[in-house]
């Protein structure tokens, strides 16, 4: 019997899901996915536009963070570290996201065995680096754009970890407004094009 739509999308977002996961999100393509899932590879490319747009279905982003690319590109260099620490935070602003998120990297580990930080972290690191801060710094013209782009999307995912993962205090019981106030100018620095990086050469 044939599936009907909703199962065969449920069944693709739950593979793609676990695969981001375990395998990481550059190593995961959509053919390895529709493979996994028995499928073929235009029936989740009819689904999802882009790899980019079944990740962000896949850990139950409340709406594909590329989407949000020209906004926070639209206004220049002004403010932008502040529009793209609340473009991260609001990945996971959802508890229901995160606990999806740490269900499915632990999923076979015994009760025991703690979160798998790593499992949770990295694939959201690639995904934030490669699909929006890189994309951003290139349409923005700002040099360095690769090391640039790492150290903001390290430097952002750590403080996910840390504030809603590991629920490090101070930091976890801070408000939004407060991580805002806080990270927002070291990720400014770190775009800002007249302040060269230091140790990179020009």
């Amino acid at each position: 019997m044939a599936q009907e739509p909703e199962q065969v999308n449920g069944g693709i977002l739950g593979v793609a899901r676990s695969m981001f996961l375990n395998s990481g999100y550059a190593r995961t393509t959509i053919k390895s996915i529709a493979a996994a899932a028995g499928v073929a590879p235009i029936v989740v490319s009819n689904l999802y536009s882009n790899k980019e747009a079944l990740f962000a279905a896949a850990l139950s982003f409340p709406s594909d963070p590329q989407k949000a690319i020209p906004a926070l590109v639209a206004p220049g260099i002004q403010g932008m570290g502040e529009r793209l620490v609340r473009a991260t935070l609001q990945l996971v602003a959802d508890q229901q996201v995160r606990d999806d998120l740490v269900k499915a990297a632990n999923a076979g580990r015994s009760l025991n065995s703690g979160i798998d930080m790593f499992a949770v972290i990295k694939p959201l690191s690639d995904y934030f680096q490669s699909s929006i801060v890189d994309r951003a710094l290139i349409l923005m013209g700002i040099p360095d754009t690769r090391i640039r782009g790492a150290l903001i999307s390290s430097y952002l995912t750590g403080v996910i970890a840390y504030r809603y993962f590991l629920k490090i205090e101070p930091l976890a019981s801070l408000s939004q407004e407060q991580v805002v106030a806080l990270v927002s100018p070291v990720v400014q620095d770190l775009l800002d094009p007249t302040k060269p990086l230091p140790g990179v050469a020009g």
